[in-house]
């Protein structure tokens, strides 16, 4: 049986439809959405504290950050999606420090 050796080949000797992922990319990937989500959480609920709408806000997209985590690295145009979530909760996050 030949080893498997070669560097352009992606996919695990033992099944050739599995993508190697070197470093774990997409393990450190989604817990890296989940502590963005989570640090929303926490200055949501301390701007809730203060001013309730902007809180609110804040905290609605929590949920969002945490399902593009979950989703980003299984769809076809995940950089689409993620830069144009990014941007909204950018919008979002402009939207409250000039309204609050």
């Amino acid at each position: 049986m030949k080893a498997h050796t070669d560097p352009a080949d992606h996919t695990s000797p033992a099944n050739p439809a599995d993508p190697i992922d070197p470093g774990q990319a997409r393990a450190r990937t989604s817990l890296a959405w989940t502590r963005t989500a989570l640090s929303f959480a926490a200055v949501g609920a301390v701007v809730l504290k203060k001013d309730i709408i902007p809180g609110l806000i804040i905290l609605a997209t929590v949920p969002v950050i945490w399902q593009l985590g979950r989703l980003a690295h299984h769809r076809r145009g995940r950089l689409a999606l993620v830069t144009a979530t990014i941007v909204a909760v950018a919008l979002v996050a402009l939207l409250v420090a000039v309204l609050a």
